[in-house]
Formats: structure tokens, C-alpha cells, sequence
């Protein structure tokens, strides 16, 4: 049996089928458009994933653990929507149509939230949840299921979206620039993240403000309009976009058997470009599960943080309350700053040292956010013990002290997110972009959903004895989250040492990735951790 292989080339278009001019398509001038839309994607989900917590628990009247699963389940499923936006997209749509498509069904959503928000008809009868009582009417029927079916073509619209607004932009650079081309997609995978922040300062900031004091169904009327405003600003990449790539894939020659000729069974033999594809795949797993401990981290903060808070003194200066779900703009308005000195200080400075383009290379960015996520939770569980300990006298802690666990968290992230999707942009293969990027953000999926599974086996282990368990109550002064946080700071230890054991297995050319061993070794990042 013979078996010819083609090498996977693309041609590069404009929006009229015309051959591509380096100086007038694709750079950062048409990436800047797939920034905006990630920057009002990012504006209309935050601002909702970061608050609902106080949504379903103050409104729709769920108890606080099922509160805090909701929130991570919704979110876990977003990311985990992202491998169907990402095969879509290198199968069928291509990254534009997928992202557009999808972005109206993430704005239908938020539309359907805003009306179930505001209807009182669509919600239960207004109680104080803090009374303990027991008068609060859950959502149930009817109700309960305007909520999810809303929140979950949110959740759809935006998974399909994540990884083909990070892989469209990325698309825009030339795959022959050389090392000028590395150095642009290290700079454009810094400006998404630069993005992402600004967004995230926004919602965190603005929107939960309005949430706060306008109502929930203003709040998400808001996020509809940021949605759509990302959609026209996407309109805007169709024209200068330089990426509706045809590729030529490995082909098969057909099998002769008694003279009949047939083609070979996709079952039986499969194309170069396929098997390049799952050597790949296997290859980055290992460091893609290494990031699932981190992500639940980050669960952490947008629930029981937010609930922390929630329990502490919020007003500052004698009159301006702080709303708890705002605290987490806090990292994202210091790493405005922190981004752009990392790429104009310390990428200059570390490239001196390492002689690696990027300053440091995706998988030593990684370990370095792994390695100081833990403080986050060390931080979070001792000022929760302190809390805890000033209620018990009638005292509340100002909730200030709460900032360093979400500002380690941030920079952290820095490190992490940004060396994640890098890594795994810089590995795709032909037609895998999109898909190897869905990776990054099916890490948050499984990040959430563990989150999921920890807080309900910690409880049922803990309430062993007859007690409530370490989160079986809606008063956190009762309950034991301090002993959670520790929990999960050793989680994270343990996590980045079976980090370092992945990271120089996959140095080592144990994963046996041709096309992304010599990737690697073109760019100069053949041993990424010394």
C-alpha cells in the first residue's frame, strides 16, 4: 500500500479572495478589531459570572453551597464549550463565522437574563436570605428554568467564542515572519491579556456598580449592549482580516485490491497531518492537567471570596460601600500596569539573559504562575481565620484585607494564562489553532467543575459526625472556610512540583512531536526549563 503525504500549506486572502499584501493585511492592524471584541466579551460575561453569586443567592433564594456550584458549573461550562467552538471552527466555520454565530446567541442571553431579572412573575417573592428562618421561597418550575436556560445560552455563546477570538488574532501574523513574527505574537498574546484586564476592570468596577445600585436586570441589560458593541467591532476584522486559510491535507493514495480500486478506510490508516494532530494532543495534556488545580483556585474567588466580603466591613471613608463582588477589579487595575512593564521592561531584560525572543518561554511563564498561586489561599485562609475570630466578639474586619489573595491571584494569572494559551498556540498544527487554544479554557472548565466536586465531597466527608461540614451552612461564621483555603493551598503546592515533573518530561522529546519539537528548536525554546 502506498501512502502519499502533501505538506499542510495555507494561502492567505483578504475578505475578497485577493492574494494578501504584508504592509496592508493582517498585523496588528487587524487584531487590534479581534481585541475589542474580546475586551467587550470579557466586559459582558465578567460582570455577570463575578456577581451571580449574589444573584442566585440573594434572589433567586439557593442556598449557598448550591449557590456557589451554580456559579462554578456555569462558568466550567463555558470553558468546557470551548473544545465545540474550537472544532467548529477548524472543521466547518473558520474562526470569524464561528465567532459571530456564536456571539449571538451569547447576546440573546444576556437579554434573556435581563427580562427574567426584571419580571417579578419570573422570580420568587423578595426575602432576606441572612434571617435563617427558613421563609425563602427557592426558585423552582417555571421560573428556575427561564434562569438556566438564559444563563446557559450565555454560557454557549461565550465558550464557542473564547478560543477563536485568541486564535483569529493570532491568525493575522504571518506564519513566515520569522523571528520577527515570534516576538509579534508574544506581543499580541500580551495585549489580549492587556485587553482582557481592561474589561475585567470595567465589569468589576462600572457594571457591578450598577448591578449594586440600579438592580441586577440593569446590570444585565448592560452587558446585552457591551455584547453587542463586541459583535460590531468583530464586523470590523471581516475586512482586514488575512486568514480564510485553505489547507492542503495529507493525502491518501487509494489501496488496489483484485483490481478494484477503493479508497482506504479512515478507520484503517490515517493522514500525516492526523496523526501529527494526536501526537500533538498527548503531548501538551499533561501540562494542560496541571492547570486544572489553579483554575479552581479561581473559583474560589469568584464565590466564597465574594461571600467573604460580603461578611466583612465594605464602607470606606465613613460612606462609600464597597460593593465585595468590585474587589476582584483590584488585580486586574494593577496588572494595566503590570502588562505593558512586562513587556517593555522585563521581556528586554530577561532576553538578554536568556537569549530567548520572549524574555522567558511559555512553560517557565507557566511555572511561575503555578508557583505562586498558593499564596493566594494562604493569604485567604488566614484572613478568613481572623474574621472568623473578630465576628465571634461582635467585630468586623474591614474588607481591605482581603485584597492580597486576589492580587497575588492576579499576577499569578499574568504568568499563567498568558504562557498557557501561548504554549499551546505556538504547538497547533495546521487547523489546530483554534482547538489546542479551546484547551487554555477547557483547564477553567475542569478547574470549575472540581471546585464542584470539592466543596460537596469536603461537606459530606465533614459532616460525618453530625455537624453541618466545613461549608453546610449559609452563615460563613459558622462555617469553616479558612480550613478549605488551606486545603487548597496545599493542593497547589503539590500541583507545581507535578508541574516541574511534566514540564521536563516534555522537554526531554519524550512526547516525540516532530512538527512541534522542531517548532520549539526554531524559535529557540528547545529546553524551556533548566
Amino acid at each position: 500500500m502506498d501512502v502519499e503525504s502533501s505538506t499542510a500549506h495555507e494561502v492567505s486572502v483578504d475578505w475578497r479572495g485577493r492574494p494578501c499584501e504584508p504592509g496592508r493585511h493582517g498585523g496588528m492592524r487587524a487584531a487590534v478589531f479581534v481585541l475589542g471584541i474580546q475586551a467587550f466579551e470579557i466586559m459582558a460575561i465578567a460582570a455577570v459570572g463575578n456577581n451571580l453569586i449574589t444573584y442566585v443567592f440573594g434572589e433567586m433564594h439557593f442556598p449557598l453551597s448550591e449557590a456557589a456550584n451554580v456559579v462554578t458549573n456555569f462558568v466550567g461550562t463555558i470553558f468546557l464549550l470551548s473544545l465545540l467552538g474550537g472544532f467548529l471552527s477548524d472543521s466547518y466555520l473558520g474562526c470569524f463565522w464561528t465567532m459571530l454565530t456564536f456571539g449571538f446567541v451569547e447576546l440573546s442571553g444576556f437579554i434573556l437574563l435581563s427580562v427574567q431579572a426584571h419580571l417579578p412573575q419570573l422570580k420568587p417573592p423578595p426575602c432576606n436570605m441572612a434571617s435563617m428562618d427558613g421563609s425563602c421561597e427557592q426558585a423552582r418550575g417555571f421560573k428556575s428554568s427561564i434562569f438556566f436556560v438564559a444563563l446557559y445560552l450565555v454560557a454557549l455563546g461565550s465558550g464557542c467564542l473564547k478560543p477563536n477570538m485568541i486564535a483569529h488574532g493570532g491568525d493575522q501574523f504571518s506564519s513566515s515572519g520569522g523571528s520577527d513574527n515570534a516576538k509579534s505574537l508574544s506581543t499580541y498574546f500580551n495585549s489580549a491579556y492587556f485587553s482582557f484586564c481592561l474589561g475585567e476592570l470595567v465589569a468589576l468596577t462600572a457594571l457591578v456598580w450598577v448591578q449594586t445600585h440600579s438592580g441586577m436586570d440593569v446590570g444585565f441589560g448592560i452587558s446585552a449592549a457591551a455584547m453587542a458593541a463586541g459583535l460590531i467591532s468583530l464586523a470590523g476584522s471581516f475586512r482586514h482580516g488575512n486568514k480564510f486559510r485553505f489547507l492542503d491535507k495529507a493525502c491518501v493514495r487509494d489501496a488496489e485490491q483484485g483490481g478494484n480500486t477503493k479508497p482506504e478506510s479512515p478507520w484503517r490508516l490515517c493522514t500525516v497531518s492526523e496523526v501529527q494532530q494526536a501526537k500533538t494532543l498527548l503531548a501538551v495534556t499533561p501540562i494542560f492537567a496541571c492547570t486544572i488545580v489553579f483554575n479552581t483556585v479561581l473559583a474560589q474567588l469568584q464565590t466564597f471570596s465574594v461571600q467573604q466580603g460580603s461578611a466583612m466591613d465594605t464602607v470606606l471613608g465613613g460612606a462609600f460601600r464597597v460593593p465585595p463582588a468590585s474587589l476582584q477589579a483590584i488585580p486586574y487595575a494593577m496588572l494595566l500596569l503590570l502588562v505593558p512593564a512586562y513587556e517593555l521592561l522585563l521581556v528586554p531584560f530577561m532576553k538578554r539573559l536568556t537569549g530567548t525572543r520572549s524574555g522567558i518561554t511559555p512553560l517557565q511563564r507557566i511555572g511561575v504562575g503555578l508557583g505562586t498561586v498558593a499564596f493566594s489561599m494562604v493569604a485567604a485562609a488566614t484572613v478568613e481565620r481572623r474574621r472568623r475570630d473578630l465576628s465571634a466578639s461582635g467585630a468586623r474586619m474591614s474588607v481591605l484585607w482581603i485584597v492580597p489573595q486576589f492580587l497575588v491571584f492576579g499576577v499569578s494569572e499574568m504568568f499563567t494564562a498568558v504562557g498557557l494559551i501561548e504554549f499551546f498556540y505556538k504547538q497547533a498544527c495546521a487547523g489546530m489553532q483554534s482547538f489546542l487554544t479551546a484547551l487554555t479554557y477547557c483547564s477553567y472548565a475542569f478547574g470549575f467543575y472540581l471546585s464542584s466536586v470539592l466543596v460537596t465531597t469536603v461537606n459530606r466527608v465533614t459532616a460525618r459526625h453530625g455537624g453541618a461540614g466545613w461549608l453546610g451552612d449559609n452563615d460563613l461564621n459558622k462555617d469553616r472556610l479558612d480550613l478549605f483555603y488551606w486545603m487548597l493551598a496545599a493542593l497547589s503546592v503539590l500541583n507545581f512540583f507535578c508541574y516541574l515533573v511534566c514540564a521536563r518530561w516534555y522537554n526531554s522529546g519524550a512526547d516525540g512531536s516532530d512538527a512541534a519539537s522542531a517548532q520549539i528548536a526554531a524559535e529557540g525554546d528547545a529546553k524551556e526549563i533548566s
